[in-house]
């Protein structure tokens, strides 16, 4: 495993103008480093370059946009959930930095409120007044952050793997190391003290860790893809350098005494052996008044990979309902 694979399987995979004028999409020229578009891809401009996106269905249910983890990743992960186009129009997207999107490096431009400006910047261009928010770990910080500001534009809320609660995700991925085999564990106390994080030893316990509670069947294709186009720039600055040192922006952040505030539907979604920890998305889900959970069986944190069929049922039968009830 490569140090790249080792970032993007970490809290990754745990989810924008200064000005009020909605960015211009424009057509980019095809060229080697930018391929062409297919069907329903499109770039929009936001500040600091163009972020890629994919619009799938034509049904009439109210919209829905995807947000993936990362930060610093891409989407690829999420294409189970275009299925959501039988019933509604559907987004998926690479945030800046990170995918098929632009690359950035301009630290300024890592940060919360960045990732959030982009995502209204985004919306308005589609045209949408309200839409339903899905996102996964890290997206799930970028979707909670974006109905903060903008709840107006929220019908509901999908929050996949939290990770709302970066301490507490700490000392869970702390508790998992001790589930792994004795080398493993030496490995990654003997390596993070050293500070080496590219060291072999210290990459085969990461695999271990991570073919235990981030997937356990991944789509091979879409996961050489994730490492090919991640920026570890934005992982490493705003998370860290691995799993369980967690030294970025993020480090401190914790939303849960927010969540008394959400006043729309919201669906909390957790691998059975999911990094994310169960017992603690339950706890989150219920500090939500009436909030939906769901464990997604023989999966761990990339859900849509491990169980597919079971992540797109909870996720659309949660959508339809809250669609159903807007209609009373």
């Amino acid at each position: 495993m490569t140090a790249v694979r080792a970032a993007v399987l970490a809290l990754a995979l745990i989810a924008c103008s200064a000005d009020k004028t909605p960015a211009k999409q424009e057509a980019p020229k095809t060229t080697a480093a930018t391929p062409a578009l297919g069907p329903g891809e499109a770039f929009l401009s936001v500040p600091g370059g163009r972020i890629w996106y994919k619009k799938s269905g034509t049904a009439t249910g109210t919209p829905v946009i995807l947000l993936h983890g990362g930060p610093g990743y891409s989407s690829y992960y999420l294409k189970s959930l275009e299925a959501l186009g039988a019933d509604r129009p559907v987004v998926r997207y690479d945030q800046l930095g990170g995918g098929r999107s632009d690359k950035i490096t301009d630290t300024s431009m890592f940060t919360i409120d960045h990732f959030v400006r982009e995502l209204d910047s985004l919306r308005s261009a589609l045209g949408w007044d309200r839409m339903h928010v899905v996102g996964h770990s890290w997206g799930t910080i970028l979707g909670l952050e974006y109905y903060r500001a903008h709840p107006e534009h929220v019908a509901s809320l999908t929050l996949a793997s939290a990770a709302l609660d970066i301490p507490q995700w700490e000392k869970n991925a702390k508790r998992l190391v001790k589930t792994l085999s004795d080398s493993s564990q030496k490995a990654i106390a003997t390596r993070e003290a050293q500070k080496k994080f590219d060291a072999p030893d210290y990459q085969k316990a990461l695999e271990e860790f991570y073919g235990k509670y981030v997937w356990r069947h991944p789509v091979e294709a879409d996961l050489d893809s994730t490492i090919k186009t991640a920026n570890e720039g934005i992982y490493g600055f705003m998370q860290g350098p691995s799993e369980f040192t967690i030294t970025g922006t993020l480090k401190k952040y914790d939303a849960t005494p927010f969540l008394k505030n959400v006043k729309v539907p919201a669906l909390f979604t957790v691998g059975e052996f999911d990094e994310a920890d169960p017992p603690t998305i339950k706890k989150q889900a219920a500090m939500v008044s009436g909030a939906t959970y769901v464990v997604i069986p023989g999966s761990a944190h990339i859900t849509t990979w491990d169980n597919p069929d079971a992540m797109l049922k909870a996720v659309r039968d949660f959508l339809t309902s809250v669609d159903a009830s807007t209609k009373k």
